[in-house]
């Protein structure tokens, strides 16, 4: 007699938040651990995959006027998100934030040339195809284009919306960081990380900071089997950002080790479907990163994205452990003596002064070895 077969895993995405939710088998409805919204499991329409029919409803409830009738499976959900890349079969695709948080006290100067300085390097470095990059800041005159919070969530799930095994995507975040008190007991120090929106001090008017809870929801849990994600994320206590299992601790001796960031409190594993996540950060979850100063002519940037591309660029293929170990001695050394070289350093201007105590970051969805996994994005 054969035996039954076990249930098979379902999956939906939050009506409200877009988090991604797992689903216990025969439930008809599920509440979301982020926003506790409860969301209504239906039945598979017309072949439809249910996570795709919950994608698809939670824009429209979460972003969007009602609508006469449910839009066609992957069309727009939304009337931002139908102004992002189509990116369907591409391998290779980025989503790159630069916010100035231009006439405020707290203004960076940096962000932007971030975010252009990431562009160029992936597409003549990594081979990222124009068309297949998004980039938001706040001087774009797309109102869509703009990082609010709704609008950075809307292109996080874009990021990794209809991926399929050997893709490969990158986020890069330029901005300001703050630490938010952890509610729900998963963080080992007792504080949530977050990144702040253009309009992350208007949390009544729907703006608010975006916990790494939320990123983690939005761009970790869903990466299936052979996708592979590059975080780089230049802002204060950026260290576990992503909630990734695993902090690597390097020592300026080269010793490393994994430490496991899971606590026992944690409601949901913090891990992929299958899928790889790496973030490379500014520093650690209780560091500050700087925006860097110049001398007039010189472009202001933020220390750890200069330091990462002039890793990348004078050490082709390095791996994790060389290209870390790299950052941080760039930044120790205000900027090194030598400027990242070749066409790319000519293009992204050296930077001329670094003051700040900081030391870029490596967490991880799995453990490997530093020292032979070479950086390929």
């Amino acid at each position: 007699m054969a035996s039954a077969r076990p249930p098979q895993q379902q999956t939906t995405w939050c009506a409200r938040c877009g988090a991604y939710l797992s689903v216990a088998p025969g439930a008809r409805s599920v509440r979301c651990a982020l926003c506790r919204a409860v969301t209504r499991v239906e039945r598979r329409p017309h072949g439809l995959h249910r996570a795709a029919v919950g994608f698809i409803k939670g824009l429209i409830n979460a972003f969007t006027a009602p609508q006469p009738q449910l839009p066609e499976p992957h069309a727009s959900a939304s009337p931002a998100a139908s102004c992002y890349p189509r990116v369907r079969g591409c391998r290779k695709r980025a989503l790159l934030v630069g916010i100035s948080y231009a006439g405020t006290r707290y203004e960076l100067k940096g962000a932007v040339n971030d975010v252009n300085c990431m562009a160029y390097l992936l597409r003549e470095r990594f081979g990222f195809p124009p068309d297949c990059i998004l980039v938001l800041t706040q001087e774009d005159k797309d109102p869509s284009r703009v990082p609010t919070r709704q609008n950075l969530l809307r292109a996080l799930r874009w990021l990794v919306d209809g991926t399929a095994p050997g893709d490969s995507l990158v986020f890069h975040f330029s901005g300001h960081g703050v630490q938010k008190l952890d509610n729900d007991g998963d963080e080992a120090d007792g504080y949530d990380e977050a990144l702040c929106p253009v309009d992350f001090e208007d949390a009544r008017g729907g703006g608010g900071v975006v916990l790494d809870d939320e990123i983690n929801a939005a761009i970790v849990r869903p990466l299936g089997r052979g996708v592979k994600l590059h975080a780089i994320v230049d802002t204060c206590h950026s260290g576990t950002i992503l909630d990734l299992p695993y902090l690597c601790r390097l020592s300026r001796t080269g010793y490393w080790q994994w430490e496991n960031q899971q606590t026992r409190l944690s409601a949901e594993p913090k891990g992929t479907s299958g899928g790889l996540a790496i973030s490379i950060s500014g520093c650690g979850d209780s560091q500050t990163s700087q925006d860097t100063t110049a001398f007039s002519g010189s472009a202001s940037t933020g220390a750890m994205t200069y330091s990462f591309i002039k890793a990348v660029e004078s050490e082709p293929g390095a791996t994790y452990g060389r290209l870390l170990a790299a950052m941080r001695a760039t930044i120790r050394d205000n900027g090194g003596e030598l400027g990242i070289p070749g066409p790319i350093g000519t293009f992204f201007r050296r930077v001329i002064t670094f003051s700040c105590a900081q030391e870029p970051q490596l967490c991880a969805s799995q453990t490997f070895d530093i020292y032979r996994k070479p950086l390929v994005l």
